[in-house]
This record gives structure tokens, C-alpha cells and sequence, in this order.
């Protein structure tokens, strides 16, 4: 399978276009998409979550912004946030770079399963097809 966007196989996808890599200490961490990246441009700030907030799934936590544009990022499942990647705040455009290894927030899920509902990478690039016509 070769597309454009080469999306990791190991991570999940949310149709708000986040990705979410689960990890072995049973956390998961959230970053944006290659497909989030390109549509948005050039990244000039991200506001993360709070540690120790709670988030319910699909709720609006953080906030990235482009030259172009400002967008909205959702929690991919309900949990507390556990940690933030500090570096994006000095380093936004870190996401334009590789938005595979710019996290955003770590989660720490309170039921595990709920990340196993999310899109895998075939999935998610039929809706970044799909989007795209």
C-alpha cells in the first residue's frame, strides 16, 4: 500500500483528523495527521490541554494554529490528560516537520478499548479520499 501521506500502521485515526499511538504503560499519545498538517499550513502556535484535565471523547481540548487558519483538536477518546509536549510551544512548526513524532498530549484512556474503536490507517485514508473529491 503506498499513498501519499505514508500513515504509520501502528496508530489510529479519529475523523477529526488526530492520531493516537497506544502505549505500553496503557497511556495513548495524540498528535495531528500529515493530512491536518497540509491543510492547515504553517503552524504558528498550539495551546495542549491542561495536565490533569479531564476529557470527554470527541471534546475540544486543544487548539493549533496555521498563517492560515486556527483548528480545533479533540480528544480521540474519554480520559485525563497525563502529559503535554511542552517543546510545541516554542517549536510549533516541530509539527510541519514530522507530525508522526510532534505529539501533542498524552492520555491516560478510562477504558483502554475505546482506542480500539478508532479508525486504523486504510480507514483513514479512504475518509482523506473521500474529502478529497
Amino acid at each position: 500500500m503506498s499513498n501519499s501521506n505514508n500513515l504509520p500502521g501502528n496508530l489510529k485515526y479519529t475523523a477529526s483528523h488526530e492520531w493516537v499511538k497506544k502505549e505500553t504503560d496503557g497511556t495513548i499519545t495524540v498528535g495531528i495527521t500529515q493530512h491536518a498538517q497540509e491543510l492547515l499550513g504553517d503552524m504558528v502556535f498550539v495551546e495542549n490541554p491542561a495536565v490533569g484535565r479531564q476529557l470527554k471523547a470527541k471534546e475540544e481540548c486543544a487548539v493549533v494554529e496555521s498563517v492560515k487558519a486556527a483548528a480545533d483538536i479533540y480528544a480521540p477518546v474519554t480520559g485525563v490528560v497525563v502529559g503535554v509536549n511542552s517543546e510545541l510551544g516554542d517549536a510549533p512548526e516541530k509539527i510541519n516537520a514530522d507530525p508522526y513524532s510532534a505529539w501533542m498530549f498524552k492520555m491516560k484512556p478510562d477504558n483502554a478499548a475505546d482506542t480500539d474503536t478508532l479508525m486504523d490507517a486504510a480507514a483513514y485514508q479512504t475518509l482523506v479520499d473521500s474529502e478529497a473529491h
